[in-house]
């Protein structure tokens, strides 16, 4: 028997499923049957799902606590490798001193590249710089528990420094995209909280593995927290504005890079050679060239590396001021103390190091609180607190290697850990808060390189110092320490609360 048109047309096709089946999907998701069963498109709902998850703008908290779990990841080897350097050195056949280019090369790497990546990440967006960044430390880091040698192990921290560099000013410019100004300093809070809080982490969980199985466990764990950090943000991170230009400064970050690789020559070799020594005039020389080529560079390209016009605003300029003084002094007390400890007050290294826990710990205690503090009191005022705090920190640890009053580092190390835990939120957020949303990432970029520019400056000017002055070198080199501390709150004075209005506009190149 014919069936009449109408019976077709009522019959369910794959094409055109039924009311039945409640399809919440694009347009895209079909469902197609096999006989009277439906097969669902199980492959392109996924794609669907994981492209909603790009697309949709999570909560600024959750896009913090999956940022952050990128920077525990990346921060987590810190300290745990610098006590483990003798080991390090006895495993591979090399001299400690050597292999201390393990600790100050990243940091280097990751003063010369931020600049550049954060450029990159205003142009071309932030969430896939922090991916491919992310993504290529996991990777390096693991090569790094392969190294064979001394150079082998530097090159594979260094890479993984350079991949790192390109997760700290996208993660600090998707955070400012996320919160309004006036929340900003609680979210930086946390984020000191994490970056102080992973190295004594790391120290604490990693000093009983490297102790039973030796110091390539600190990578083999490494590498899986970052793969499942980027895992995460891959799922969770939205997608920030895109510049409309696709300029990059390479001769600036080229100048800039040659003035700070030869200004920190001349206080690394300072003082094995004398400070006085004809040999630093060359390096220190084309450091100055290279500076002053760099600026020339910058008022003349359409789009600088750090625009002329950024650095002169008030905010911006007093605060990486400030920051880099407290990162001189700071860091530079990482390098000298715990040499304190053992050549003054006879502390093994074990305990040298639970001491210097004491800071980092601190710190990150301070750190959030200072952020919600900040909210109610300004900015300004905390960076103030903290940085006058940094000098009465630095001034117990002058007093206590001219006095050799044990007591007094240990006060030394605790008021620090507060001093910078206090300041260093409130510093990033007055610079944040001065650049416009499509200046973030370079801007963002332009404070973290300067505070790492400021801690290998202080790591190697302080070590040269302590070592050039046989009696009373320890004494010495704090004193500049206090002296850093000073020219910090000085910089911080200059500050200025903004309330809580809007970013400002983009700065012209």
């Amino acid at each position: 028997m014919q069936r009449p048109p109408e019976a077709d047309a009522a019959e369910p096709t794959a094409a055109a499923p039924t009311a039945a089946v409640d399809v919440d999907l694009d347009d895209e998701l079909l469902v197609d049957f096999v006989g009277e069963e439906p097969t669902f498109a199980w492959p392109m709902w996924w794609r669907a799902r994981a492209q909603e998850r790009v697309t949709r703008d999570p909560s600024p908290w959750f896009l913090l606590a999956v940022v952050l779990t990128g920077v525990f990841a990346t921060g987590f080897s810190v300290t745990i490798l610098a006590v483990s350097l003798p080991e390090v050195a006895d495993s591979l056949g090399a001299s400690a001193s050597i292999l201390t280019f393990a600790i100050t090369g990243p940091f280097l790497a990751l003063a010369l590249a931020m600049p550049v990546l954060g450029k990159i990440g205003d142009v071309h967006g932030h969430r896939r710089v922090y991916l491919l960044g992310l993504s290529g430390f996991a990777v390096a880091t693991a090569a790094t528990a392969l190294a064979w040698d001394a150079p082998s192990l530097i090159a594979f921290r260094v890479i993984a420094a350079i991949a790192g560099a390109a997760t700290g000013p996208a993660s600090m410019a998707m955070i400012m995209h996320a919160f309004p100004p006036g929340e900003r300093a609680k979210a930086m809070g946390w984020w000191s909280l994490v970056g102080g809080g992973a190295p004594v982490i790391g120290l604490v969980a990693g000093g009983p593995l490297v102790d039973a199985i030796g110091w390539r466990a600190i990578f083999v764990v490494q590498a899986p927290l970052a793969a499942v950090a980027v895992v995460l943000a891959a799922f969770v991170l939205p997608e920030t504005t895109r510049g409309t230009g696709a300029l990059i400064d390479w001769w600036g970050a080229a100048l800039l890079a040659v003035a700070i690789v030869a200004g920190l020559g001349v206080l690394q070799f300072g003082g094995e050679l004398g400070w006085t020594s004809p040999v630093l005039l060359a390096p220190l020389a084309v450091a100055a060239l290279a500076f002053l080529a760099f600026l020339r560079v910058e008022r003349r390209v359409a789009a600088p590396l750090i625009p002329p016009a950024l650095v002169r605003r008030r905010n911006f300029g007093a605060s990486v001021t400030s920051q880099w003084f407290t990162n001189f002094a700071y860091m530079g007390g990482y390098i000298v103390t715990p040499a304190l400890v053992q050549e003054v007050f006879g502390f093994s290294v074990g305990q040298a190091s639970f001491a210097m826990v004491i800071r980092p710990l601190l710190f990150s205690i301070a750190a959030p609180i200072a952020g919600y503090v900040a909210v109610r009191t300004g900015e300004r005022r905390c960076a103030l607190f903290g940085t006058a705090l940094l000098v009465v920190g630095m001034a117990m640890f002058l007093a206590a290697s001219v006095w050799e009053i044990v007591a007094l580092v240990f006060a030394g190390l605790a008021v620090g850990g507060v001093a910078h835990g206090t300041s260093s939120p409130c510093l990033v957020t007055v610079a944040a808060n001065d650049v416009a949303h499509e200046d973030l990432g370079v801007g963002n970029a332009a404070q973290q390189m300067v505070a790492q520019i400021g801690a290998v400056a202080g790591i190697q000017a302080m070590s040269a110092i302590s070592v050039s002055h046989s009696s009373n070198g320890f004494a010495v080199a704090y004193a500049f320490a206090v002296a850093a501390a000073v020219a910090s709150f000085l910089a911080a004075l200059r500050v200025r609360d903004r309330g809580r209005d809007p970013a400002p506009a983009a700065v012209a190149s």
